[in-house]
């Protein structure tokens, strides 16, 4: 069996990555937006790599850890690429924080428990992701250590708390 590599968000950004590094290795496409995945797994397939294509819901633990299970018939996980998530242009508030926040830490926290020793990942931030100001160390924290399913309460991630979403989202800091 080959090792498993899970592109997470059907788009040319991960797609690009994952040609790059993803010849030797069985690539499972995982989308919300099955077409999406379908169309991308067609593209590199006709490229000539080993691909496949399911349905995963970043806003959803059990769609994550079904995307996972799946994913492991093919052999053991070696690699994440997290090229998925909503813009403010696409979403509410709640949907991008639901997706981008929640459901990113929901899929490391899952991939973790299963990625092979010296396993390789990476996250892909938009460019709205690089224009918010810092929150502090305080905050910092709190994202880093809070369990998953307590993200979302957060003081600091309360809908009240989070400037417009439109052009871009971003967290205003407690003060």
């Amino acid at each position: 069996m080959k090792d498993v590599l899970l592109l997470v968000g059907a788009g040319q950004i991960g797609m690009a990555i994952a040609r790059r590094i993803g010849f030797d290795k069985k690539i499972i496409i995982g989308d919300k937006n099955l077409d999406n995945a379908k169309k991308i797994a067609d593209i590199m397939y006709n490229a000539g790599f080993d691909v496949n294509y399911l349905e995963v819901d970043l806003a959803d633990r059990i769609s994550i850890k079904n995307y996972i299970q799946e994913a492991q018939k093919y052999g053991q996980i070696g690699m994440l690429i997290n090229a998925a998530g909503v813009s403010p242009s696409q979403a509410s508030i709640e949907t991008i924080l639901k997706v981008d926040l929640y459901g990113t830490a929901v899929l490391l926290e899952e991939i973790g428990k299963v990625i092979k020793p010296y396993g390789t990942g990476v996250t892909i931030s938009s460019q709205s992701g690089h224009r918010m100001e810092a929150l502090g160390s305080e905050i910092d924290e709190q994202l880093a250590t809070t369990d998953c399913e307590d993200l979302l309460s957060l003081p600091v991630l309360q809908v009240e708390n989070i400037k417009d979403n439109l052009p871009n989202a971003s967290v205003k800091p407690l003060n």
